[in-house]
């Protein structure tokens, strides 16, 4: 899982690996907000993109009876336009600013609720979609813009298609962490072990049949959607340890290293609240 996703204000420092590897450290100046999907908790829309579509990349978001929907703001920021275009381009619209030059756009909106210089948080309701604006129909258009330029969307770690429609069911402003340890180690991790951090978060252990590799990741489950310290490490019995620390806003890690039938060493912190584990799990 691309550790761009944990939008962190401080690179990670990393131990080197026995293996000669290092984990990549991340830039803060395109590390982009885990945007979620801009409509209320449990809520499925498509997202739908094609060719042509101005600005390229750009998405729309189609439902039934999606006029008068709550817009949400997919991740923190300030607003920083609050426009009406008429009958014309993105009719009634609003722009994010979320630091790091990353901004998002909402438009074809009937209502808007926010002004221009507002901090808003994730989840907060903004306005609600319409059909303002040179459109055919109602939906919500929506932008992910890096300096100015749009990116290829992503919604709470998962791809949109290019070019085509998927649903999206929003867990925006559900509460928790939106990201799970088998989803930042990937594919084919499985939780071995899981330590709780009192109230602060978990620290987690997975393994892979397949490739023999162990991950370790620390999901916080306070300050989400703000940086703060975190940190997670791997230790294969006999090699040196590797470690993922900074300030980020929902996780540290993965930490990977392969470990077969070797004990590993294993934990991690959020704040003061931290674990380490024996060496353990051996087989």
């Amino acid at each position: 899982m691309s550790r761009l996703r944990r939008f962190a204000a401080v690179a990670a420092a990393v131990a080197l690996p026995a293996c000669g590897l290092t984990l990549a450290a991340q830039s803060t100046a395109s590390a982009a907000p885990n945007f979620q999907v801009p409509f209320k908790c449990g809520v499925t829309v498509t997202a739908a993109t094609f060719s042509g579509h101005n600005p390229p990349n750009s998405v729309d978001f189609q439902k039934s009876g999606i006029t008068g929907m709550p817009v949400l703001a997919s991740a923190p920021g300030t607003v920083t336009r609050v426009a009406n275009e008429g009958s014309t381009s993105y009719g009634r619209w609003i722009e994010l600013d979320h630091g790091g030059g990353w901004r998002t756009r909402y438009a074809h909106l009937s209502e808007q609720e926010v002004s221009v210089g507002q901090s808003v948080g994730q989840g907060k309701e903004i306005g609600k979609a319409g059909a303002t604006g040179g459109v055919t129909g109602p939906h919500l258009h929506f932008e992910e813009n890096l300096n100015g330029v749009t990116q290829k969307a992503v919604l709470n770690g998962v791809a949109v298609p290019y070019y085509g429609k998927k649903d999206f069911t929003s867990k925006n402003g559900c509460g928790g962490n939106p990201y799970s340890a088998t989803e930042v180690c990937g594919s084919g991790f499985s939780v071995i072990d899981q330590q709780a951090l009192g109230t602060a978060g978990t620290a987690y252990l997975l393994y892979n049949s397949s490739s023999k590799e162990n991950c370790v990741t620390t999901l916080k489950a306070v300050s989400l959607g703000t940086v703060s310290p975190v940190s997670a490490f791997l230790e294969v019995q006999g090699s040196t340890r590797a470690t993922d620390s900074g300030n980020f806003t929902y996780y540290a890690g993965p930490v990977k290293k392969n470990a077969g039938s070797t004990c590993v060493k294993w934990g991690g912190s959020v704040g003061s609240a931290s674990y380490t584990s024996p060496f353990e799990h051996c087989g």
